[in-house]
């Protein structure tokens, strides 16, 4: 029985000649090189996710006409980060008036939303008939888009028009009048006032309260697709089969793309 079972491994393994074995090493470390290469990549991609960028699309109008609903960003995580050891290498800085920033939607973190930086820590903002005011100072905000037929006085004169607005948050309700100084909204350490820039139909700080500086991801940092609403129901009178249905809605598509807007760095 022992020369039985030697013999069937004499069958089933034969010995390798030395070109087979070379052959067989090759083939094991290319594939291993293989998957090291695949998994650096993978490593690479989810750092620069992580860290670096990452790319969001707009859903609505409140960054209107600055960011239109589909445009599709790419935004730098990297450039407000705490600077740490690296700050001499990294163009990390500080967050300023005006910034256009994305930021996890304090009411509920796991919503990201985009808005501009309009008061930082120590600040003291009012509006005035839609206008802003820091530290008694009007704002320039050409950037910014009014609707001067509709009139809130609660959204138009914050915080002087009274907290009694249909949207308003209820935390927020009570905290923001524990910061209210002669009419101006004081922004606390470590938290920033941001706004829509299309002023009258944005729900931000004004109805949910300030985003804290541990929310912000980052800035946009360019446009890299922008595609208007293609018209509800295209294609539905091409009857010719689903290939023609296909290509109608694809140039339809293309059709809505914004090519003036690709590849823009937001402002």
């Amino acid at each position: 029985m022992s020369e039985v079972h030697t013999a069937a491994e004499a069958v089933t393994a034969p010995q390798a000649s030395p070109g087979a074995r070379g052959q067989k090493a090759r083939s094991d470390s290319g594939g291993m090189s293989a998957l090291q290469s695949l998994a650096t990549t993978i490593v690479i991609a989810v750092f620069v996710i992580t860290f670096v960028v990452q790319a969001f699309q707009i859903p609505s109008e409140s960054m209107e006409k600055t960011l239109l609903i589909g445009d599709y960003l790419l935004v730098d995580k990297a450039h407000y980060a705490s600077p740490g050891i690296w700050g001499w290498l990294l163009p990390y800085r500080r967050i300023s008036h005006q910034d256009i920033v994305v930021f996890r939607y304090p009411v509920n973190p796991q919503q990201h939303f985009v808005k501009r930086v309009i008061g930082v820590p120590g600040d003291h903002v009012r509006l005035i008939n839609k206008h802003v005011y820091v530290n008694g100072v009007k704002q320039d905000d050409e950037y910014a888009t009014f609707n001067w037929g509709q009139r809130d006085k609660f959204r138009d004169n914050f915080p002087n028009g009274g907290f009694f607005a249909e949207k308003i948050a209820s935390k927020w309700f009570l905290q923001a009048q524990k910061l209210v100084d002669d009419d101006q909204l004081i922004i606390p350490e470590g938290s920033y006032f941001v706004l829509g820039d299309n002023r009258d139909d944005s729900y931000d700080s004004r109805y949910w309260g300030l985003v804290p500086a541990d929310h912000i991801v980052g800035r946009p940092l360019l446009i890299y697709w922008s595609m208007g609403q293609v018209a509800s129901g295209a294609g539905e009178n091409v009857t010719s089969g689903k290939l023609s249905t296909l290509a109608y809605n694809l140039i339809e598509s293309v059709k809505g793309l914004r090519w003036k807007r690709i590849f823009r760095i937001p402002r």
